[in-house]
């Protein structure tokens, strides 16, 4: 299972050279004719977000090029056709090995470069003070600086220099924050590599005498999000201009006294996540302002029940998807992982009583996704592994849900490479091509399915696809979520011609899932983002030593961000439960549902404005942890994805099959 997690910074790049299947074996059995690999040059530096020339030669005994399979690794660079590019500063190692096939003795030839990524110079430091706000005595304003390189793009990690030409006007720490000492003017300065950035400062006397807070509430819940205001006045009327900073202390209503630090105040929105009473408050210059709010246990928990089960307990099990049939009945289908290319169809329609109904068998080592089409007409299968190399995507007629019939296959446009995610429509398929790219097929006649467009991102590699609106959000490892116009046309984009509106990068770099959910009580729109990283690498407790038959152990956690304008997502919340990672997750009336991988299918309350960490906040609805003595792993829970349907949360889980669980109703006290 190990080996299918890794991003493409940590792979670099792969080199297929022959195209055909038969072509394909040849080349690697000429790898056993490799006896050395060559470079050119053998010396090599790049600067970062640059290209510099590198060839790599496989050679026979005699120094005769040979046409072999090159897995080509680097982190940091990439690889590809002749051409290194520099993706991360630093010094890093470019690792090649010769491709041999399975079942030789044969050790593969393997050989390293040492490559130099080098920082551009920088070209000028850009100063940014906060828009709309002046500086007056006793107020602080923070101050960015951006240092930009020669070749346009922002350094990275750039380290900051800062000064003041008049500290007793204006002074200024290590990160940029301006303090108003006096009335006058000032030159604060940025530096980056001895390159300066200047800006020039007013300092005026603050002209308001009061401040006071508006707006929340005298009381809410843990989660709640309650939006204060301070409004600074003087003899002439409201100061607007006055930057405020806020600030929270805790008393806690235990007498274990919880941690101060339970309360989270940014810009006047506050959340609390520990009962008790909260104060607030908000100061400009020698003024202060307070609130106190008392916050309530959120009493989110609800019992989960168990309903049924559909055992897997020969391979390991992958996504699943829930749908309703064109007869009227509720089906499931499952894919598996690693177990030569088998799919199964449940009736769930008793969910008590789940019964397997029919399989299918592809050629593939792993059919990793399984999607339905909204109105039931057709079901398709990923396929990797294929035994022919030839993967690509599996149509099958749901005319009868309970047996479905292979339609046709798609194996054309790069979905050879190997088929992981998909997504379905009534009309399009959308399919990833070899973690490059995706395309869009047109499945509308299910024997003759035809390519129409494909996006493919510069420089990424992609995990995912959902589509919500005309619009599709792909999860690209590093380069975090990218969102194109597919449809919706406010981007000029269609399904013929996908139109990028934007990217938005999680630092992280294992941006794995993404889900878009419409919250109706608030209006805001949300990007749900989920990490995987399969490692617990410098935790306390890492899970070393770990081998085949034991539990995984994995880290990560689902990001929120607040895309309700497209153009500017601001990143506002997180789902983070420590030792566990996520995995495929659901997004429904104001329910996240979440597989956490070894922390099993979790529920969580996201009703209304969200901020700060969900996990810490009573929001938690209901765990299950889906144990089976005769699971794959006994009794080693590994939740893979979730839908809620029709009252009832399905799950698939990698060691034991399909699982169905129903979250029971609030308990009300009887009047």
């Amino acid at each position: 299972m190990r080996m299918k997690f890794f991003p493409a910074m940590v792979f670099g790049s792969l080199l297929l050279l022959p195209v055909s299947g038969t072509a394909q074996e040849a080349t690697l059995e000429s790898g056993l004719a490799v006896r050395s690999i060559r470079f050119d040059p053998t010396v090599v530096s790049v600067e970062l977000g640059g290209t510099a020339p590198l060839a790599i030669t496989a050679v026979d005994g005699s120094g005769r090029p040979v046409n072999a399979l090159l897995r080509i690794r680097g982190q940091g660079v990439t690889w590809d056709r002749g051409v290194l590019r520099g993706d991360r500063p630093g010094e890093t190692t470019l690792v090649v090995s010769v491709t041999v096939p399975s079942g030789t003795d044969a050790e593969p030839v393997r050989a390293t470069l040492p490559i130099t990524v080098t920082m551009p110079r920088v070209a000028r430091v850009d100063i940014e003070s906060p828009p709309g706000k002046r500086l007056y005595v006793g107020t602080t304003l923070r101050h960015a600086a951006t240092a930009v390189m020669a070749n346009g793009a922002p350094r990275p990690a750039a380290v900051v220099g800062w000064r003041s030409s008049n500290p007793t006007v204006a002074s200024v720490d290590g990160w940029g924050n301006v303090t108003g000492r006096s009335s006058g003017s000032a030159v604060v300065t940025a530096s980056v590599d001895g390159v300066d950035g200047r800006s020039e400062v007013m300092v005026t006397r603050l002209p308001a005498t009061d401040l006071e807070i508006r707006g929340g509430a005298a009381q809410a819940r843990q989660g709640d999000v309650l939006t204060f205001s301070a409004v600074a006045r003087g003899p002439s009327g409201t100061v607007d201009d006055a930057n405020v900073e806020w600030a929270v202390s805790f008393v806690p209503d235990d007498t274990i006294k919880a941690p101060r630090a339970s309360g989270i105040v940014q810009e006047g929105k506050f959340v609390g996540e520990t009962p008790g009473l909260y104060t607030v408050f908000a100061s400009a210059g020698g003024l202060v302002a307070r609130t106190t709010v008392d916050i309530r246990p959120r009493e989110a928990v609800r019992e989960v029940e168990l309903v049924g089960q559909g055992e897997v307990h020969d391979v390991h099990t992958s996504d699943l998807w829930v749908f309703e049939g064109v007869d009227g009945r509720d089906y499931a289908v499952t894919g598996t992982w690693g177990a030569s290319g088998w799919a199964y169809f449940w009736d769930v329609t008793n969910p008590g009583a789940v019964i397997k109904t029919d399989s299918i068998h592809v050629d593939a080592r792993t059919v990793n996704d399984v999607k339905v089409s909204p109105d039931g007409r057709y079901a398709a299968l990923s396929r990797e592994g294929a035994s022919n190399r030839t993967n690509g995507v599996v149509l099958l007629d749901l005319a009868d849900p309970a047996h479905p019939v292979v339609a046709s296959t798609f194996e054309s446009n790069g979905v050879t490479g190997g088929v992981h995610n998909m997504f379905a429509t009534d009309e399009y398929l959308f399919a990833l091509a070899n973690g490059d790219k995706y395309v869009i097929i047109d499945v509308r006649d299910l024997a003759n399915p035809r390519f129409v467009s494909e996006y493919n991102h510069p420089n990424s590699r992609v995990h995912d696809v959902w589509v919500h609106d005309g619009i599709a959000y792909s999860s690209e490892w590093g380069n975090g979520v990218v969102v194109v116009d597919v449809g919706n046309g406010r981007w000029g984009g269609s399904i013929q011609n996908p139109v990028f509106v934007t990217n938005v990068p999680y630092p992280v770099g294992a941006t794995h899932a993404a889900f878009p959910y419409f919250q109706e009580s608030t209006g805001k729109s949300y990007l749900f983002l989920g990490d995987e990283i399969m490692n617990r690498r410098g935790a306390a407790w890492s899970g070393a030593g770990l081998g085949d038959g034991q539990p995984e152990v994995t880290r990560g956690y689902v990001h929120i961000i607040d895309f309700t304008d497209p153009e500017s997502p601001v990143d506002v919340a997180r789902y983070e439960v420590p030792e566990f990672g996520t995995h495929n997750m659901w997004v429904e009336d104001d329910m996240l549902y979440v597989a956490y991988y070894e922390g099993g299918v979790r529920v969580v309350d996201v009703s209304g404005e969200l901020m700060g960490n969900l996990a810490t906040q009573g929001r938690e609805v209901s765990v299950f942890k889906s144990f089976d003595p005769n699971g794959v792993v006994p009794n080693a829970a590994m939740a893979w994805g979730p839908q809620p349907h029709k009252g009832h949360l399905f799950f698939s889980d990698h060691n034991s099959g399909l699982w169905a669980v129903k979250v029971q109703p609030t308990t009300r006290p009887v009047s």
